[in-house]
């Protein structure tokens, strides 16, 4: 799925990106109807559905990376997701997962929701060996360089694989892009997170995938409140 860089100003962040696409089109690649209907860690989604969900990301990194800006930069890799720490109405979930339903649904039983995902992602990820690290890309309402975007792509790949694969049987998860979420749930709570967690339940926990037991809001303290961190 990788491409060449071209130049010599290569972002050292999009051969992980390029690993966490790459997860997500194994873990997909052979599966049956059935097995894409099964559910994630998202409680409204099954693997199609969230399938599709990656697809918007990939098709968003494609159209930013294919319009560089002048402007300068109003976000970073951590600051990025603080937009994303309130959480929407319920309304506004139940809107957009029979958004995202209907539409992964559309693509009918066969594969053609796989292929579009990998045809996608292959270009989003040409785009991003071609794009230097310092460009200015614009995407959900802010500017940021080029790195840092792959950054928050990787961030959200990451997750979202936790997510997909919690049903099937799949490649382990991408450690060194959950090593990226810990750092941004660090970031955003200005506070390292209990030491006992791996970065797996980091992930998990602090973005309200799992609920945080009794033990670990006591060595939480006070920033128990602030989760999840980011959803």
């Amino acid at each position: 799925m990788s491409a060449e860089p071209v130049g010599d100003e290569s972002n050292d962040l999009v051969p992980l990106l390029d690993e966490c696409y790459g997860l997500v089109t194994g873990a997909v690649s052979y599966l049956g109807p059935r097995d894409l209907l099964r559910a994630t860690h998202l409680e409204a989604w099954t693997v199609q559905d969230l399938l599709f969900h990656q697809l918007l990301d990939a098709q968003r990194a494609l159209m930013a990376f294919a319009q560089p800006i002048e402007d300068s930069a109003d976000t970073d890799a951590v600051s990025y997701w603080k937009g994303f720490t309130r959480q929407t109405s319920p309304e506004e979930e139940a809107a957009h997962a029979r958004y995202v339903r209907l539409s992964a649904a559309a693509y009918g039983p066969g594969d053609g929701l796989v292929r579009h995902w990998t045809d996608l992602s292959t270009a989003a990820l040409n785009a991003a060996h071609r794009t230097p690290p310092a460009v200015r890309v614009r995407t959900q309402g802010h500017v940021l360089t080029a790195r840092d975007f792959v950054h928050t792509l990787v961030v959200e790949a990451s997750v979202h694989y936790l997510d997909l694969t919690v049903r099937l049987d799949a490649a382990p998860p991408p450690m060194r892009g959950l090593s990226l979420v810990r750092e941004v749930l660090e970031g955003l709570l200005a506070s390292p997170l209990p030491a006992r967690w791996d970065d797996v339940e980091a992930a998990l926990k602090g973005t309200g995938r799992v609920e945080l037991s009794a033990e670990d809001r006591q060595d939480l303290g006070y920033l128990a409140g602030g989760f999840p961190v980011f959803g």
